[in-house]
């Protein structure tokens, strides 16, 4: 319990909000699969299917972005609230007709409201806490929501071949019980007053620009560029790793994947506190190279075992921790130096360039795969992740003369 005793004091909207992340990725079965259901079910090829992801992106971009802009103008709980009803309307009507493109569909619409709600939901978690209590919110936030992933990965895995409509079924239905929570429990959701010297940076100035606030602060432009192609990378693990593990294990893959996808949560709701506690002396900056190098080599791991089942829980676990650092790491990073007025719009910027780049190099990957096989794709997948990481050695260099405050 000694672990855990570190998220004790934060607001108690945070916790609800956190158990409501919780609930919603209990049902969570329909991405993790995603992959097979287009290649197995519907037959497409790689390249068709990072067509599918591309497109569906960018069908998602203006989600993005008129998310992040409703969340700097409007009650961020009852937005969450009226996208959660749309995506539960979509996700029922999935499971009640016949597996097909009308099921993508209504599956994509879902996601648009999901996506439109995202900046809300991460803004709220940093307006909530204080700069000092930021890492450990955000902390809790990611281990709530993968205590909710634990066992529906798998689950989905063994629902794949014959009773694929109920996991659509039981997505709707988590995301209908965590509405409700967040609907009738959280009452507040005024920002808390930071008064410290390390809130310095995140003054609120409402008539400037998102691109304003972005030549006054280059080095997040950095920080999105090092983010950007390591976003591209870590998604690979959820498109090439399921297409290796079907081209070698045949339907077995989906079990197979399913599980290596439940240690993925489980390893997060062990360690997550557990790294918390033992790196909160280091900086963001240290730790998001941290991470982006235990990703690079997860996935050297798995390149290197493919075939070999037990290898791929190695590289699932080495991966997982890499995941932990830079998600402890990114969130914090942001939120700490931009004005509080626009997390909701640079949020939503930043996951409009993430979506350009990362669906780029999904085409790239795709059409790779498909001609040239499997080595190499993931050759490709790793100069991407030793690039982001160079970039973020980069960033840690200048990052301090940037924002001395935040060093102290």
């Amino acid at each position: 319990m000694t672990l855990f005793n570190q998220y004790r004091g934060l607001r108690r909207e945070i916790y609800i909000l956190c158990f409501g992340r919780m609930v919603t990725n209990l049902g969570s079965m329909i991405w993790p699969v995603m992959t097979m259901i287009l290649s197995q079910k519907l037959g497409l090829s790689a390249a068709q299917i990072s067509y599918y992801f591309v497109g569906s992106s960018l069908i998602m971009l203006p989600a993005n972005i008129i998310g992040g802009r409703l969340a700097d103008r409007l009650n961020k709980k009852w937005l969450i609230v009226c996208c959660d009803c749309v995506s539960i309307l979509c996700f029922f009507i999935s499971a009640a007709i016949p597996l097909g493109i009308g099921t993508i569909i209504l599956f994509i619409v879902g996601g648009i409201f999901q996506s439109v709600e995202y900046p809300s939901y991460d803004t709220l978690f940093a307006d909530l806490s204080t700069t000092k209590d930021r890492e450990r919110a955000y902390s809790l936030e990611y281990l709530g929501g993968n205590l909710g992933l634990v066992l529906s990965p798998t689950i989905a895995g063994l629902l794949f071949k014959d009773y694929l409509w109920l996991s659509f079924l039981i997505s709707g239905f988590s995301i209908a019980v965590s509405t409700v929570l967040i609907a009738v429990l959280v009452k507040d959701v005024t920002p808390v007053e930071d008064t410290g010297e390390e809130a310095t940076y995140q003054e609120k100035k409402d008539g400037a620009s998102v691109f304003a606030i972005l030549r006054e602060n280059p080095l997040i432009l950095l920080y999105l560029l090092c983010g950007t192609f390591y976003s591209a990378a870590y998604g690979q693990y959820n498109f090439i790793m399921p297409l290796d593990m079907a081209a070698v294990h045949g339907d077995a893959g989906a079990v197979i994947f399913g599980t290596v996808s439940s240690l993925n949560c489980i390893t997060v709701v062990i360690c997550t506190p557990l790294i918390t506690r033992l790196f909160a002396r280091v900086r963001d900056t240290g730790k998001m190279l941290a991470g982006r190098l235990l990703v690079f080599a997860g996935y050297m791991v798995f390149l290197l075992l493919l075939g070999f089942i037990p290898g791929y829980y190695l590289a699932m676990l080495i991966f997982t921790w890499g995941e932990i650092f830079d998600v402890l790491s990114s969130g914090p990073y942001v939120s700490t130096r931009i004005p509080a007025s626009h997390r909701g719009r640079i949020n939503g910027f930043m996951s409009v360039v993430y979506t350009f780049v990362t669906g780029g190099i999904d085409l790239v990957v795709g059409q790779l795969y498909d001609r040239a096989g499997s080595s190499a794709t993931w050759a490709l997948i790793l100069t991407v992740t030793l690039f982001s990481a160079a970039l973020t050695l980069l960033l840690k260099a200048f990052d301090k003369k940037r924002y001395p405050k935040l060093y102290t």
